[in-house]
């Protein structure tokens, strides 16, 4: 706040006479010099209240400025505080993350190391696996190989015996084997190896005949195929199933072959039951036609 002096100017009264000039202007003086000093001592106190007020300000000035670096200052702290918190925080957690992440593929890593041991050891069984087959798939074509030759080898000398046989006026018709099983569901099985060689080398067809018989009654099976060609031993073979309620005391096979003819009675104790049987027809194995041992 500025202040302006205001100087004052002393009226001049009428001049007075010659006596009193001395001591008008004595007075004059004392006048003017007492308005001088409050002029002067009002310009002083308001240069002090210039001076105060300045003072404030500046005072008030500074005062804002320290709160503005101080506010800064603890803005800058808690900001440094909290972003290293956050970060801190935050690498925790991606440290943690790492962790969990190379534990992983640590575990995965033994997964597919016991794995490929897996594998590896599947591939070196599997390779065993293969050479032993393929040894014993060679071992089976020698020993079909051998078994070839040695029908052939028996097949020959099967034709020496029968030409030999039929030059001798051949063997008549007969039976070599026969045989009946009980099977599931009141079925039986038959088998009979059937012997004949002509005299003149040649095939002749054999029409065979089987009989259920009985004190009271008979039954005759049918047979499939019906007739067989026979030279040297013929093999017949094949299922029936008894009739219900019937009951056989013997079984009769007829054989008609190139003018032959032969007859058989076998008592009904050919039928005897066996042991493991299967429960049913369906888990047979097809009629077996190996000859009939004794």
């Amino acid at each position: 706040m500025r202040f302006k002096s205001v100087l004052r100017f002393c009226s001049l009264p009428a001049r007075p006479s010659c006596q009193n000039s001395v001591s008008y202007e004595l007075e004059r003086s004392l006048h003017c010099s007492s308005l001088y000093s409050d002029n002067q001592r009002s310009a002083t106190k308001h240069g002090s209240i210039t001076r105060s007020q300045q003072g404030a300000s500046t005072l008030v000035l500074a005062l804002f400025v320290i709160a503005i670096l101080v506010t800064a200052m603890v803005a800058l702290v808690f900001g440094h505080k909290l972003g290293y918190q956050r970060g801190y925080y935050s690498m925790q957690t991606e440290t943690k993350q790492a962790v969990i992440t190379s534990k992983e593929s640590l575990q995965e890593l033994k997964d597919l190391r016991v794995s490929h041991k897996i594998a590896t050891n599947e591939v070196a069984t599997s390779k065993q696996e293969l050479e032993i087959s393929l040894a014993n798939l060679k071992e089976l074509r020698e020993n079909q190989q051998a078994i070839m030759v040695e029908n052939r080898q028996v097949a020959q000398l099967n034709e020496l015996y029968a030409e030999i046989v039929s030059e001798k006026g051949g063997m008549p018709l007969q039976i070599l084997g026969a045989k009946i099983e009980p099977l599931p569901e009141n079925a039986f099985e038959y088998g009979f190896d059937i012997g004949m060689l002509a005299s003149d080398g040649k095939a002749k067809r054999l029409k065979p005949t089987l009989t259920l018989l009985n004190d009271d009654d008979f039954v005759e099976v049918p047979l499939d195929p019906a007739s067989y060609p026979i030279e040297g031993v013929a093999h017949i073979r094949g299922r029936f199933t008894m009739p219900a309620g019937f009951k056989p005391s013997q079984i009769k096979l007829n054989l008609k072959a190139g003018g032959q003819e032969v007859e058989q009675l076998y008592d009904w104790k050919l039928g005897a039951k066996v042991d493991n049987m299967p429960l049913s027809l369906l888990d047979l194995p097809e009629v077996d036609k190996s000859p009939i041992e004794y």
